[in-house]
């Protein structure tokens, strides 16, 4: 298992757990099955180690890794390079840019917010190649539930957005005296128009972590370096 130090320190207890036993035998036998499950093992947990514990500042609920080749690389609403953006992101996106004027890169690899402490967490961690909620009820479930817990009891200021209803029943026991949380309709385009758009979630949340005493996140995305030859 790919896990950082730090957060595995935090999560010890529940990884030794019967069900996440169960989980890990679920994922193998399909694998032995010869499914393909993305993202690929290695990458389960790249939400956790791209965002070490101690440095997460805003929490962005998803629920399941994409489920095209290529796509899904461990970060919620991320997809890696080369890719195209998923509507969803597309979307935020636009938000991003009528919030604080944000530039919208070409791509939809959000690597540079999990380095600033944005932990882009799913509630499931992997899937099977073109079915959607293959893997849920599985465990996973669980294991984030128990991931959002440890901040919300070890952590004070942090920043949770939760965009649809799965997000909001799933952050529902986060101490909202310490923490912020935001709320809105998910930016799909199925619900965008019923208020995400105007949310204002990325300027309310820089705004709150300057007033608890935290770096605010840079939320403009890189465009990739391109060699000249």
């Amino acid at each position: 298992m790919n896990l950082a130090a730090d957060w595995h320190d935090k999560l010890d207890e529940e990884l030794n757990k019967d069900y996440v036993q169960a989980l890990w035998r679920f994922l193998q036998a399909e694998q032995a099955q010869g499914k393909v499950i993305y993202p690929p093992q290695d990458e389960y947990f790249n939400a956790l180690n791209y965002t070490p514990f101690e440095q997460v500042k805003v929490v962005i609920l998803g629920q399941d890794p994409y489920h095209g080749a290529g796509q899904a690389h461990g970060l919620s609403f991320s997809v890696t390079q080369g890719t195209k953006v998923p509507p969803s992101l597309v979307n935020i996106y636009k938000e991003l840019q009528s919030d604080i004027g944000f530039s919208i890169p070409s791509h939809g690899n959000l690597e540079e917010w999990a380095k600033q402490g944005v932990l882009l967490l799913n509630s499931v961690l992997s899937v099977e190649e073109s079915k959607a909620g293959a893997h849920q009820n599985k465990g996973w479930e669980t294991l984030t539930d128990a991931i959002i817990a440890s901040i919300n009891r070890h952590h004070q200021g942090v920043v949770f957005l939760l965009w649809g209803s799965y997000a909001q029943q799933k952050g529902r026991h986060i101490d909202r005296q310490k923490h912020c949380v935001l709320e809105a309709v998910h930016p799909s385009p199925l619900s965008a128009y019923r208020g995400f758009f105007g949310c204002q979630h990325f300027s309310k949340a820089n705004a709150y972590l300057y007033e608890v005493g935290k770096t605010p996140i840079d939320w403009q995305i890189s465009e990739p370096d391109f060699c000249l030859v």
